[in-house]
């Protein structure tokens, strides 16, 4: 027996059903796919879940409960093994993990686990690091450094406390002044319509 003579078993396989190719596929005319219709065409397909244009199912189902996704954070993981290609005593940073190609993308930050053996000592910095990633780090005489968080920081108070006046002082003043000039705004009013009064009296 050679490669060129192997052959299945007998009527282990059977012939493809030949679709769309009219009646010399010995399944008749319409060879198996009806009378006209989307699925009747050449190429016709429909997706799945698709209802024929009605609402579908899984838009006419309730949704309930509380989904985590919108919240998730992805970090790019990088494992000690590697590292390893980088020169002893490297920076490894961001910059450079993004040059190498080991993480690629848009991500949170950067999170270093202990998969491998670290051969020699690199400074790490990311933005979470295993137990286990940083015991191998500094055991081959390397460091890591944890980054400071990219959310917004909240913008200083100043005057308060430079002028010596505390936040409730500050607060206060204001709306009594503001209060002062609105009845100094209206007294004159009154005076006027006062002397109004007067002349036409004076005058009848």
């Amino acid at each position: 027996m050679r490669l060129h003579n192997l052959r299945p078993r007998p009527r282990s396989r059977h012939r493809v059903k030949r679709l769309g190719c009219g009646e010399s596929s010995g399944h008749g005319k319409t060879s198996g796919k009806g009378h006209k219709g989307q699925k009747a065409r050449s190429g016709g397909s429909i997706r799945l879940g698709f209802e024929g244009g009605q609402m579908p199912l899984i838009r006419r189902l309730p949704k309930r409960g509380f989904n985590n996704a919108a919240f998730h954070k992805r970090y790019a993981i990088v494992n000690l093994s590697d590292l390893n290609a980088f020169e002893a005593g490297a920076v490894v940073n961001e910059q450079l993990l993004r040059e190498s190609n080991l993480v690629r993308g848009h991500f949170v930050g950067i999170k270093i686990l202990g998969d491998g053996e670290l051969k020699h000592g690199l400074k790490v910095e990311a933005d979470k690091v295993s137990a286990a990633a940083r015991e191998k780090i500094e055991k081959a005489g390397g460091t890591i450094t944890l980054r400071e968080g990219r959310g917004p920081q909240a913008a200083p108070v100043h005057g308060a406390g430079e002028s010596g006046i505390s936040a409730g002082e500050v607060s206060v003043e204001p709306a009594s002044q503001a209060a002062g000039k609105r009845e100094s705004s209206r007294r004159p009013q009154g005076k006027v319509k006062a002397r109004t009064k007067k002349k036409t009296s004076e005058e009848s």
